[in-house]
């Protein structure tokens, strides 16, 4: 792991596309504001692993059974 030691108003470039910013301290908490392009998902760690986590359930649950899921699209329909 890296460690930088930045103050209020500093910044740290990550590959020429995402900049990282310090906007304030108070405390024990630290704001961070994030410059990053559209296509780069960014989350805090713990949506994240969240996320991650729920896809793993769903990859790891049974199949859907087609005719039921087919039969319950056209029920829906009525």
């Amino acid at each position: 792991m890296l460690v930088l030691s930045r103050k209020k108003g500093e910044s740290i470039i990550i590959q020429d596309q995402i900049e990282l910013t310090v906007l304030g301290v108070e405390g024990d908490t630290v704001r961070i504001g994030i410059s990053a392009p559209k296509h780069i998902d960014i989350f805090r760690k713990e949506v994240y692993e969240s996320i991650q986590e729920s896809n793993r359930e769903s990859a790891t649950s049974s199949p859907v059974n087609l005719e039921t899921l087919m039969q319950h699209l056209r029920d829906t329909k009525k």
